[in-house]
């Protein structure tokens, strides 16, 4: 049988030969008398040698993530997931106790090869049940992972086995398919990265794996609200808001693939990268052919989707990238704000400091300002934006990262601030220059009509 055949023919194979197994460990539910099983039937081997990291595929990238460990058994890699309870820091200055795996939110990535056999224990530490779910894989259904149709839930205590073969290659994810509404918003979930086991195309140097997620954390709290639909106040990539995003650091000239996942509650993100066209390339069904690709400089991430795209690094700086949508950029915004742009509070912040004394009037220039007052923060949050630059305050937060190219580098650490070179950074205009051109910062230049007999807007 044929490598291709033999991985097209898992289907069939392991929807009659792979066992679901459920392990009693010490506290689970006791049965007085569980009924002999029947030997399971003879499986055929459906799958290859397993695809080791250096020979078969670069590793990829995961900023402020982790990865999940696996040791080859008889052939076989093997994982062991820890659903349990985890303190997570968003950002410096606000933690919160979610739900994860392994001591990470968001769970450990988990990266695979084309034709391994995959076999993973799934233990339970939470107070509740749940289960895995595999987002996107192609495997045998009673190995799919729902609660109540395709399996029992695990039990708090229980530890359960998944096993089947890796049929495909891309960007999967993973998470809890029982009460997805609480475990999902509680962070119970993360990246499963399947590589290729015969590459195609042009090889990437560096290959970026980003979870997108939103969460609401009031500020003072303690626990991420699973029951919110629409103001969501924390928006991540790997589970941190920036400013405590990881760069992700590029040498000039290499190729760049940047994996994005969505398993936001209910938003779409929009991802944006400045500085560069790169060409969509994948998404959570598979490579999209060369033919069918298209250039894009921002890409839509649907809820519950997968894309990535590539590009090569051929212009040094720090190019922000982040979602487009601008609440997103921000940290726990609340949406009941006032409208005051445009207000002149006059005497109103004396007469209101004899009864709150430190009160002070904002908004009424917009958001910006407030990245730099470094007023007192509730107990348990942050400002809504800001992190210091190299130049000034970045007005942003939430769904924002920095990816760094540059033309040497000597380590895979943050390399600092992009020098620009001469005549190349923006600057405030002399008074030279203004006469040189003729521009008269006291007078606004006319706006011209956009068509025949239009008036300006």
């Amino acid at each position: 049988m044929t490598r291709r055949s033999m991985l097209a023919s898992a289907g069939a194979t392991l929807a009659g030969g792979a066992l679901l197994l459920r392990a009693n460990v010490a506290h689970a539910r006791s049965a007085p008398s569980a009924p002999a099983r029947r030997p399971a039937a003879p499986m055929r081997k459906d799958w290859l040698s397993p695809g080791l990291p250096g020979r078969d595929y670069r590793p990829v990238i995961v900023p402020n993530g982790t990865k999940l460990p696996w040791k080859i058994v008889d052939g076989v890699k093997v994982f062991h997931m820890v659903a349990e309870e985890v303190e997570h820091e968003f950002a410096p200055g606000i933690q919160a106790n979610c739900w994860g795996y392994n001591g990470q939110v968001h769970g450990p990535t988990i990266e695979v090869v084309e034709g391994d056999r995959v076999r993973f224990y799934v233990t339970n530490r939470l107070p509740a049940p749940t289960t895995v779910h595999w987002h996107g894989l192609i495997l045998p259904n009673g190995m799919d992972g729902v609660g109540g149709l395709n399996q029992k839930s695990i039990a708090p205590g229980e530890t359960y086995l998944y096993e089947f073969t890796i049929r495909q290659h891309g960007t999967g994810m993973y998470h809890s398919h029982h009460d997805e509404m609480t475990q999902m918003a509680l962070g119970m979930v993360g990246l499963f990265i399947m590589h290729p086991r015969r590459p195609v195309g042009p090889r990437v140097d560096r290959d970026f794996a980003l979870l997108m997620h939103e969460w609401k954390v009031e500020p003072g709290a303690r626990r991420p609200d699973p029951n919110e639909m629409t103001d969501f106040n924390l928006l991540t990539f790997n589970a941190k808001a920036f400013p405590g995003t990881e760069p992700l650091v590029v040498q000039q000239g290499e190729r760049v693939r940047i994996r994005l996942g969505n398993l936001s509650a209910m938003d779409h993100h929009p991802i944006h990268l400045h500085g560069y066209h790169f060409r969509v390339t994948e998404t959570d069904a598979g490579p999209i052919p060369a033919s069918a690709q298209w250039p894009e400089t921002t890409v839509l991430v649907p809820v519950g989707s997968t894309r990535t795209f590539e590009f090569v690094a051929d212009a040094p700086g720090d190019w922000a990238m982040h979602c487009h949508m601008t609440h997103h950029l921000m940290n726990q915004m609340g949406h009941d704000l006032p409208v005051v742009i445009g207000v002149n509070p006059g005497g109103l912040d004396a007469k209101v400091r004899t009864l709150l004394p430190g009160y002070m009037t904002m908004g009424q220039t917009g958001m910006g300002d407030m990245a730099e007052m470094g007023m007192p923060v509730p107990k348990n949050s942050i400002p809504m934006m800001g992190a210091r630059g190299k130049h000034d305050v970045i007005t942003m937060g939430g769904m924002f990262t920095v990816v760094k190219v540059r033309e040497r580098l000597t380590g895979d650490g943050d390399p600092g601030w992009y020098d620009n070179p001469p005549g190349t950074l923006s600057v405030a205009a002399t008074s030279e220059e203004l006469s040189r051109d003729g521009i008269d910062v006291n007078a606004v230049p006319r706006a011209e009509p956009a068509s025949p007999g239009g008036k300006p807007g």
